[in-house]
């Protein structure tokens, strides 16, 4: 019996080596997504997991995890086994103001996850109801100067990136625009074309057919250059220098994911996102492609942190 039961341990010792000494991955890797199916960054999962999963040999499932302002999400991928079969579509900006916009988190968006890529941008949009008298960036500032307390601008909620791209327009052009917040950025859009807003940050790719249609007047986009998709607006940092607002997705791991992983995970999205067809498919979609090495993109999730605080603490926005 003794023998039986050695050969048994035996075997199950080889089993269990062999098991562990199969080439990452042979299992389905989990793509967490904190926002619900059918919103920009589970458009932008689905543009590439599939292809992703072809590479790798093994599917990549998408999970959307939406609420608590991306923290279920990012919480539970902190939580999650450092083996390289969960992974996480950050929204830095998000990420990074919620280091400051909630008083106790339970991670730390620099030490708690293992930075593989950029993916992608969006810009954002500020909008001005065509009734309000101005054309650009500098004739707004004029003219909040000049009516102080008197101009507004909604956003998609206080707190998100949306509302804190008001208040660094506030902070670099020395405007005093009050922020008027939604539950989302459609009903800040329905309102501003309405007039009952004169202005607002939206979304570049849901800000365009009004402005092309004359709808709303494009006061500037976000990003620090002209967007490919509205090369005719300018950009808001032609009038103030460095002004930037940028809607950056990348993709994370937990903290402690080998090295060997992320490497393989680098570069499979590399080739995967610059491919001449996925960046079409994503233009098409307002998404600028971006990639990074991963020491590039924790770089940039450390200065997004820093960027952002001071804005969300001059802002007065809380989580509420």
């Amino acid at each position: 019996m003794l023998k039986i039961i050695q050969a048994i341990a035996i075997a199950l010792a080889a089993s269990s080596f062999q098991v562990q000494a199969q080439p990452y991955p042979n299992q389905p890797i989990r793509l967490i997504v904190p926002f619900a199916a059918g919103g920009p960054s589970d458009v932008l999962a689905r543009a590439f997991s599939q292809k992703l999963g072809e590479d790798l040999g093994q599917p990549v499932i998408i999970d959307n995890k939406p609420g608590a302002g991306t923290n279920l999400a990012a919480e539970f991928v902190v939580r999650s086994k450092p083996d390289g079969y969960t992974i996480f579509l950050m929204m830095v900006g998000t990420q990074a103001i919620n280091e400051t916009l909630y008083k106790k988190l339970s991670y730390n968006t620099v030490k708690d996850f293992a930075p593989i890529t950029l993916v992608a941008s969006s810009s954002l949009m500020l909008v001005a109801n065509p009734s309000v008298p101005v054309k650009n960036t500098s004739e707004l500032i004029a003219y909040a100067k000049a009516n102080p307390g008197k101009v507004n601008f909604g956003s998609s909620g206080t707190g998100t990136p949306l509302h804190l791209g008001g208040e660094l327009f506030n902070v670099q052009a020395g405007t005093d625009i009050t922020h008027v917040p939604y539950k989302g950025a459609a009903p800040a859009l329905t309102d501003v074309l309405g007039g009952q807003i004169q202005t607002a940050m939206i979304g570049t790719p849901a800000a365009l057919p009004y402005v092309k249609s004359g709808k709303l007047t494009p006061i500037g986009v976000t990003s620090l250059k002209r967007s490919p998709n509205a090369p005719e607006v300018p950009a808001i940092a032609e009038t103030l220098p460095n002004f930037e607002v940028e809607l950056v997705y990348a993709l994370v791991a937990p903290a402690g994911t080998p090295n060997a992983i992320i490497k393989r995970l680098n570069t499979q999205m590399s080739t995967i996102l610059n491919n001449p067809e996925t960046k079409t498919q994503l233009a098409s979609r307002g998404f600028d492609v971006q990639t990074s090495t991963p020491e590039q993109l924790g770089a940039y999730i450390k200065a997004e942190v820093t960027k952002w605080a001071p804005i969300v603490k001059k802002s007065g926005a809380t989580a509420e």
